[in-house]
C-alpha cells in the first residue's frame, strides 16, 4: 500500500501524460481510493488536494477482494475553518473517512459498508472506462438526498417566480436611487 497527497489536478489533468499515467495505474488496478479533500488545510498553499491510496494486492485474504474497484470519497465539505485562511479538519471528519475506507476494505471491526449519496461510492473498473479514467470522487458519489420540504414542485416555483420578480423590482429602486444620489454629487448627467 502507498498513499500520495496531490493537487485535485492529478485526478482529470490530461498535461504532460497525466492521464496515461492515470489510465494505466487504474488499468494495472492498483487505484484502491481516492479521497477528494477541502481546501486550505495547509499553510503553504489554499489549494484543495486529493489523497490516492495504491494497493498491489487487493485480494491478499486479509480484507475482502477489492480488484477492479475503487472507494471514491468527496470529502470537500468537511471541515471547518479555524481563522480566515485555514481550514481544519475535525477528529469526526478524519474518523469519518477513515472509517468509510476500513469498512469497504472489508475489516471485520469497521462495520458495513454502504455508498452514500454525496460522500462515497465504491465504482467498478468499467464505470471509470467510462468517465474516461477521471478519478474525481464528485463525478461518482453524485448529490446528497436533499430532504423534502413538504412544498409541491408548482407551487414552489411559482413563489420562487414571484420572489425573483419582487427582488428585481427592489433592485430596480435601489439602482434608481444610487443614480439620483451620483447625480446629486454631479457625477450623473
Amino acid at each position: 500500500m502507498a498513499g500520495f497527497v496531490l493537487a485535485n489536478g492529478s485526478m482529470s489533468s490530461h498535461q504532460s501524460g497525466e492521464g496515461e499515467i492515470r489510465k494505466n495505474l487504474i488499468e494495472a488496478d492498483l487505484v484502491d481510493c481516492m479521497i477528494a479533500l477541502p481546501g486550505q488545510l495547509f499553510y503553504s498553499t489554499q489549494i484543495p488536494v486529493c489523497l490516492w491510496f495504491l494497493g498491489r494486492d487487493r485480494k491478499n485474504g486479509k480484507f475482502r477482494d477489492r480488484r477492479s474497484q475503487v472507494l471514491f470519497v468527496d470529502a470537500r465539505k468537511l471541515g471547518r475553518m479555524v481563522d480566515r485562511t485555514h481550514r481544519e479538519l475535525a477528529e469526526e471528519d478524519i474518523a469519518k473517512i477513515a472509517g468509510t475506507y476500513h469498512a469497504w476494505r472489508g475489516e471485520k471491526e469497521a462495520g458495513e459498508y454502504a455508498d452514500t449519496p454525496g460522500f462515497c461510492k465504491s465504482a467498478m473498473l468499467e464505470e471509470i472506462r467510462k468517465h474516461g479514467h477521471v478519478l474525481t470522487p464528485g463525478r461518482y458519489v453524485g448529490a446528497e438526498a436533499q430532504e423534502d420540504d413538504g412544498e409541491p414542485f408548482e407551487e414552489k416555483m411559482k413563489r420562487l417566480v414571484t420572489q425573483l420578480r419582487e427582488q428585481q423590482a427592489e433592485a430596480a429602486k435601489l439602482s434608481e436611487a444610487i443614480f439620483a444620489n451620483l447625480k446629486e454629487l454631479g457625477y450623473g448627467e
